[in-house]
């Protein structure tokens, strides 16, 4: 299940045109590494929000990195609905911060 998983994953990537190959490698190894697509993927709705939708909602924020990092990290409620996204302490500072730019790069 895991290997098809990744592999649905891969094929929804490749459709993003606007990250780099090397930038849409990395970030799957990220997600993969910190159990992200537990919950999240690329264009689809699973438990938590698209990372397209993400993407899409801090687009031009001032202080987007910062903050998607800060929330990877200690987790929240309320911006998605009822959502809740648990605190992920064990993504060490450098990977939140990688994967939030990775993810505001999605379009």
């Amino acid at each position: 299940m895991s290997r098809f998983l990744s592999l649905c994953f891969l094929a929804s990537l490749s459709l993003i045109a606007t990250v780099s190959y090397a930038e849409t490698k990395e970030l799957q190894l990220l997600l993969q590494k910190n159990n992200c697509l537990a919950c999240h993927l690329i264009d689809k709705r699973k438990y938590g929000p698209m990372l397209k939708e993400v993407a899409e909602k801090y687009a031009g924020e001032s202080g987007a990195v910062e903050k998607l990092a800060a929330k990877i990290k200690a987790g929240g409620t309320g911006v998605w609905g009822e959502d809740v996204m648990p605190p992920q302490s064990n993504v060490s500072d450098a990977d939140a911060k990688l994967i939030a730019e990775l993810v505001l790069s999605l379009k």
